[in-house]
């Protein structure tokens, strides 16, 4: 690990300008994700700012009868809050989906939502990654593949996005609010907050230099059947081969995001449309544009069966 200042923060506008004025640092919270890279020294950050001490860590309902969570909301605190388990079930299950109980315990709101990619060839400073250098190639296409995006990709990268949460928060149609490093605040549609990887897969987010997330909030509940089904190698603590997040009306309409096959949750609203039709008309949409290697071209189909078994289980 190289060299690093630290700092804590006493404030979110001092946190997002100290962040702005270097553009080598980083925020750090729960450390889950950005520790274990600069071990390998993947991240090489020269500044930390520890955002701990800003009491972004409350749930809290909003006038219009949502939610907002703040961002240094533990991940076990959120998926154990009452009125997530009650209003808002795809999300606690989606969580508990995620890593071990310990990692829970110290992992984010914000943190969850800014992790970074688990490709291998990300994680391997020897291989050619466009995200970790960019302009350097990515080692993924024409490499081993099993594991990467199917949609959505380009010719700089076939990554996927590793949070199960963010998928939970793309279906409910979550809001993540900022405050810029000049002070002024922003809220942004999740569904365009994580960007694909076109030219620039290095650049993951919408965020502005310095810019600091400060809490999401989730809209009024919808109610409906809430279901999180996760696909992968083995039982737990594993990232998803597919993943469904999905809520199902009464009458069969409903919303569905999918994890594990693109570089952002994968969520089209013309899928949603089709989802009282079946889950191969779903699936079709979603999969349409899909670009996949010999070695994931399984995760296509395994998209429709997924859907189908969440359809199954909330038609009882």
């Amino acid at each position: 690990m190289k060299a690093f200042t630290y700092e804590r923060a006493s404030s979110v506008e001092g946190a997002a300008k100290s962040a702005a004025a270097n553009p080598a640092s980083k925020f750090i919270a729960g450390g889950t994700n950005i520790l274990d890279l600069m071990k390998l020294e993947v991240e090489c950050p020269t500044h930390l700012i520890d955002v701990n001490g800003l009491h972004l860590d409350k749930i809290e309902p909003t006038p219009e009868a949502g939610l907002r969570v703040g961002a240094l909301v533990r991940n076990t605190a959120l998926a154990a809050d009452e009125t997530v388990r009650r209003h808002y079930g795809l999300l606690s299950r989606a969580l508990l989906a995620g890593a071990s109980g310990q990692l829970r315990n110290k992992a984010t709101t914000a943190g969850n939502l800014l992790q970074r990619t688990r490709c291998p060839y990300f994680y391997d400073p020897n291989q050619a990654c466009n995200k970790r250098q960019p302009g350097s190639g990515c080692s993924a296409i024409g490499g081993f593949t099993r594991q990467h995006a199917v949609v959505g990709t380009s010719n700089a990268c076939i990554a996927t996005h590793p949070s199960d949460m963010a998928i939970a928060m793309r279906a409910l149609d979550a809001v993540v609010e900022t405050v810029k490093a000049d002070g002024t605040k922003r809220s942004i549609p999740i569904k365009d907050f994580h960007r694909l990887p076109g030219n620039t897969p290095h650049i993951e987010t919408v965020l502005e230099l310095g810019e600091i997330i400060t809490a999401v909030v989730l809209p009024p509940p919808i109610g409906g059947k809430q279901i999180y089904r996760k696909v992968r190698d083995r039982a737990s603590y594993a990232f998803a081969l597919v993943s469904i997040g999905a809520i199902i009306q009464p009458d069969g309409t409903g919303r569905v995001a999918v994890g594990g096959v693109a570089h952002k949750p994968w969520r089209l609203e013309e899928a949603d449309v089709e989802l009282k039709q079946g889950a191969k008309a779903a699936a079709g949409v979603l999969m349409t544009d899909a670009r996949p290697t010999e070695q994931n071209r399984f995760k296509i189909d395994l998209v429709e069966r997924t859907l189908g078994a969440v359809i199954a289980q909330a038609r009882g």
